[in-house]
């Protein structure tokens, strides 16, 4: 299992740790029982979770034992954010998305051999913990003066707005999971993002008091940011989640398609499971020849069959050639063709006019005139076929499930017309 750790630094995955050759011994040692948090503040997980989710299965797949922690007592707190208090969220919604968050780690880990996964909510042991009990048990191991130098808590009393003590006593709850998940599980390290550095050592801090003796560690993955200096996880539209009724698989796929060339290497690297070989293959791909997107190919094609699995994936890929013409639009169901028609430009009608004047409503044409103009250069195309005869409407048989119209402008420029009741 030590060779875990030299796999997580090849792929980008080990900002930091603890003690890296007590950690490396602890894992030849083995076997390594290890928790990675998600607070529910959300229906969904996005995909900047992932690369919590990811590491937790390639931890697992390397013979470690992983606890997913979902925080139902933690979610109704909230990790205090950089420049402002976080909106609480009544009980029974945190419940509810628990749930939700349950469902979307479980198909990622296994539950079943000698290291199989365990669920965990860290609500079962604060629900019945009295504000007497936690200040006294748990508060009297923290001091304040450590507390106000982790980063969020610093940039936050800085501020004019400050901080709450509800979030400023958020690193006294997640202390105390490491200390209770050490106690019932046998959990000896802790992974996060390093942006959690401050949370992780004071659980270690926490169980070095109360459990002299003990052996426990913390090990960080660095944050992902785009070269272009926008966040990770974030499209045009917005977060990136993995419901699929919150970010349809074809709007998922086509996040993964369009990475900035500057950044699949890394993003390949940290959260797929091909070898050295195939990876570093893609990557020389990527240099020859980056029109051809090889690597975000593969990259959109692996997670979205692990988020959304292989035959939604397929139907995906399967719409994203019909698109662009090479495939038949009528075979795409319904649901798949919508959701992909959804991510580009569309306009509602109530009837169907001439070719030039849907090219110019959608905003493939400038004016009637260049509407012509592309018709005329065999440039116009109504659901892949080639429009010869512009000022004619669309005939209603056209229409893809009786509602859609795909137009294109030469090879790439895409549109769709949505006809709907008067």
């Amino acid at each position: 299992m030590t060779d875990i750790v030299d796999e997580l630094k090849w792929r980008g995955l080990f900002a930091q740790s603890t003690d890296e050759d007590a950690l490396r011994k602890a894992l030849a040692d083995g076997p390594v029982t290890f928790y990675c948090g998600f607070d529910p503040t959300a229906a969904s997980l996005h995909v900047g979770h992932l690369v919590q989710v990811l590491t937790m299965r390639r931890l697992q797949l390397a013979g470690l034992r992983p606890l997913a922690l979902v925080g139902g007592a933690t979610g109704q707190i909230g990790d205090p954010r950089p420049t402002a208090e976080r909106t609480l969220n009544d009980p029974a919604t945190i419940a509810a998305w628990v749930d939700r968050l349950r469902g979307q780690i479980e198909p990622f880990l296994t539950f079943e051999g000698p290291n199989a996964a365990t669920m965990v909510n860290n609500l079962d042991w604060t629900a019945g913990l009295s504000a007497i009990e936690f200040l006294r048990d748990i508060g009297k191991h923290f001091r304040v003066n450590k507390m106000l130098t982790k980063d969020s808590v610093a940039r936050r009393l800085e501020s004019q707005e400050g901080i709450s003590y509800t979030e400023f006593s958020y690193q006294l709850l997640q202390g105390m999971d490491f200390l209770e998940l050490y106690r019932r599980h046998g959990c000896t390290l802790q992974q996060g993002g390093s942006d959690q550095w401050g949370n992780l050592t004071a659980g270690i801090d926490l169980i070095h008091r109360l459990e002299p003796g003990a052996e426990v560690h913390a090990l960080a993955t660095p944050l992902m940011v785009k070269a272009d200096g926008t966040k990770f996880g974030k499209s045009e539209s917005g977060a990136v989640w993995l419901d699929p009724e919150m970010t349809t698989p074809y709007a998922f796929y086509q996040f993964w398609l369009n990475v900035d060339d500057r950044d699949i290497s890394t993003y390949m690297r940290i959260l797929s499971f091909r070898g050295r070989a195939e990876l570093e293959e893609l990557e020389q791909l990527t240099q020859e020849r980056p029109q051809a997107r090889s690597a975000q190919r593969a990259l959109a094609e692996e997670l979205t069959t692990l988020v959304h699995g292989g035959a939604q994936c397929a139907a995906v890929i399967a719409a994203s050639k019909a698109l662009f013409g090479q495939g038949d639009l009528a075979e795409l169901d319904e649901a798949t063709l919508g959701a992909a028609l959804s991510e580009v430009p569309h306009a509602r009608v109530t009837e169907l006019g001439p070719v030039v004047d849907l090219l110019v409503e959608v905003g493939l044409s400038a004016s009637k005139s260049a509407a012509r103009r592309t018709v005329k250069e065999g440039g116009a195309y109504v659901n892949n076929a080639k429009v010869t005869d512009g000022e004619t409407a669309p005939a209603r048989e056209e229409l893809l499930h009786g509602r859609w119209l795909v137009l294109r402008r030469g090879k790439k420029n895409l549109a769709a017309v949505e006809l709907t009741a008067g």
